[in-house]
């Protein structure tokens, strides 16, 4: 697929699928930005990728994500097409209300307030281009928590999923396809950060084809819903999970 002379925004592009989904744009011809908290994985994965506008910010914090539409617009002129993938999980079991909200505050203002004021910014700029966004979900929208403490990352994703179908009805008038891929268990860094008390060994067996995803499969599937081979595609949610949602139904 070729994304000569598009720009593309990736935010959370520090490790795992935004790493992935960065590179993969870049490789095929895209003017890319890089969104992330942490300077040295963005270094290192900008290192893979040509030319790319790199940008540290935190997605919880207002001047931020308008800073990031403003860079990126200032060095480019235009936006193509804007990936919101940036999450996080955090524990917070229900039966302790502290660490329940503190929990809960941390993964909204990042899985989706952050998400949609991205989109919110973005979007005057994706009309003029006939742009589309694609939102990194999660098959735990659609299943119930397989760790202890993890209902509000559950919860996120489920809102994600509807904000999603939402703005995808919102913005076709304006010509913005939105779209959104759902993944399972993908090998990136997520369990250790999130810290989750599993591995992929143990996780893969809640799958139905025993495995765990490469971060470079989601890539690919988030360049064929950004291309123009799926012109024709909005308010659509592509799971790519191994099975876990079949085989626990």
């Amino acid at each position: 697929m070729d994304f000569n002379n598009k720009v593309v925004l990736v935010t959370g592009a520090s490790s795992g699928i935004g790493a992935s989904v960065a590179i993969a744009f870049s490789a095929a011809g895209a003017k890319v930005v890089m969104v992330g908290r942490n300077e040295t994985k963005l270094k290192t994965v900008a290192a893979k990728c040509k030319d790319p506008l790199v940008v540290i910010a935190d997605m919880t914090k207002d001047d931020d994500v308008k800073r990031i539409m403003d860079q990126t617009i200032k060095k480019f002129g235009q936006l193509d097409i804007l990936i919101n993938n940036a999450g996080l999980s955090s524990p917070g079991p229900l039966m302790e209300s502290e660490n329940t909200m503190r929990s809960y505050d941390l993964i909204f203002s990042t899985n989706v307030r952050g998400l949609v004021h991205m989109t919110s910014v973005a979007a005057p700029h994706l009309v003029k281009t006939k742009g589309n966004i694609v939102n990194i979900s999660s098959v735990a929208a659609i299943i119930t928590p397989n760790f202890k403490g993890t209902t509000n990352y559950y919860v996120s994703k489920a809102a994600v999923n509807h904000f999603g179908l939402c703005a995808a009805a919102e913005l076709a008038p304006y010509g913005i396809r939105v779209n959104t891929i759902s993944p399972g268990p993908v090998k990136t860094d997520f369990i250790a950060n999130a810290k989750l008390d599993a591995d992929y060994e143990f996780i893969k067996t809640k799958t139905a084809l025993n495995r765990i995803t490469e971060p470079e499969e989601i890539a690919d599937l988030v360049l064929f819903v950004a291309s123009d081979k799926a012109k024709g595609i909005t308010g659509s949610n592509f799971l790519s999970d191994n099975g876990m949602l079949v085989k626990r139904s």
